[in-house]
């Protein structure tokens, strides 16, 4: 077995009003100017106004950063980061869901390397580590918090860029379920989806090591068992701490191994039509399981166990099948659209995902690597 190496933040806050706790810690690491990074609902919510203010009972000056879009792009990065400079700020920290973590470690990741984000796409293309940066989850999926994964879309070539680089990982993470309480139930079922596609395609990962394996069944076992619940009863606080533990361990997975073609096809409808990244995820899922069943099918079998079926009698490829089957009737029960024709994906643009799938660094350790034309066969029976 090759060498392996394992990434995650230094310090890992998770727990009930755990944002207090991180915020005294950030102000003993000595940082005294925030950029805080964030979107227009949470600043809106007034959620952005709490941190600052909480940020200053601490000692650390602060300036809001909320230009943050759904599917964070280029200019967004360039816009947080003449903010950054403006204010000469010596850390960055990320307010909200996969969006404000993505395009905080963009700013960051430039503000210390200089250049363009363009510059950094692919796997660890930067020669020194990003500013430092502070990461508060408010969803419970994609555990971009703790990642050394950013994506952002290129506008002019409608890509999401996979920039996979051990020196965008935060220096601290929070998952603090009280920020949680109040996604509505599509966020919560879509970004619920995103961390169990995490946790499948780092199980089937051609990269996958025991700890990875370890953390991906956890998270798989509890993602099925509360999902439903964090859905349908949003101030549900066990269900949303739950949910918080199993996006964590999802993440520990697949930042160190990797994820595959579910990913890699996702990222192309999110560039193509500004989609949301989680409910993509839910529906290529099942697809592009079936298709790594050939050689797969016993990891799968895995999975299905984890999901909750029994599967003591069934062969391997019964097993697959069932953990396929268990994948489409939880995103049935949380609403996910059946379809990407729902979503608006033409069949003529089918072509050119897949040609951009394939290009993208999450499909490097799929089990079994892709022809274009397969590709494209899975992106329509996903239809």
């Amino acid at each position: 077995m090759t060498a392996s190496v394992f990434y995650i933040p230094s310090i890992n806050m998770i727990g009930m009003n755990s944002l207090d706790e991180a915020l005294k810690t950030a102000s003993e690491y000595g940082y005294r100017n925030a950029l805080i990074v964030t979107d227009g609902m949470l600043s809106a919510l007034g959620m952005a106004g709490q941190l600052k203010e909480m940020l200053s009972q601490k000692g650390i000056n602060s300036v809001i950063f909320d230009g943050t879009h759904p599917n964070p792009t280029t200019e967004n990065v360039e816009a947080g980061l003449s903010m950054l400079r403006a204010h000469r700020c010596d850390c960055v920290i990320s307010l909200g869901g996969g969006s404000p973590h993505d395009c905080a470690k963009g700013i960051a990741l430039v503000a210390a390397n200089g250049g363009d984000i363009r510059d950094f796409e692919g796997v660890d293309r930067s020669r020194k580590p990003q500013l430092p940066m502070i990461a508060i989850n408010t969803t419970a999926g994609t555990a971009s918090e703790m990642t050394r994964f950013c994506i952002i879309t290129d506008q002019e070539r409608h890509v999401k860029m996979a920039i996979v680089d051990k020196h965008v990982t935060p220096v601290m993470s929070v998952n603090d379920p009280a920020l949680m309480m109040g996604m509505p139930r599509s966020l919560t079922a879509a970004t619920g989806m995103d961390a169990l596609t995490h946790a499948i395609e780092a199980y089937v990962s051609t990269a996958a090591t025991p700890v990875t394996d370890a953390c991906a069944l956890k998270a798989i076992s509890m993602i099925a068992q509360t999902l439903p619940q964090a859905v349908e009863e949003g101030d549900d606080v066990a269900a949303r701490e739950a949910m918080a533990w199993a996006q964590f361990m999802a993440g520990m997975a697949f930042n160190n191994a990797s994820l595959g073609y579910v990913h890699a096809m996702a990222h192309q409808l999110g560039g193509f039509y500004d989609l949301p990244h989680g409910v993509c995820n839910a529906i290529l899922l099942p697809h592009v399981q079936r298709f790594n069943s050939s050689v797969a099918a016993h990891r799968l079998r895995d999975c299905a166990q984890a999901m909750g079926v029994n599967v003591r009698a069934m062969s391997d490829a019964e097993g697959a099948n069932a953990c396929i089957e268990a994948i489409c009737a939880l995103a049935r029960r949380v609403h996910i659209p059946a379809g990407l024709r729902e979503l608006r994906v033409r069949e003529n643009d089918i072509a050119q995902l897949a040609e951009n799938a394939l290009k993208d660094a999450c499909g490097l350790t799929n089990p079994v690597q892709a022809s274009h034309a397969e590709i494209m066969a899975i992106y329509r029976a996903a239809m």
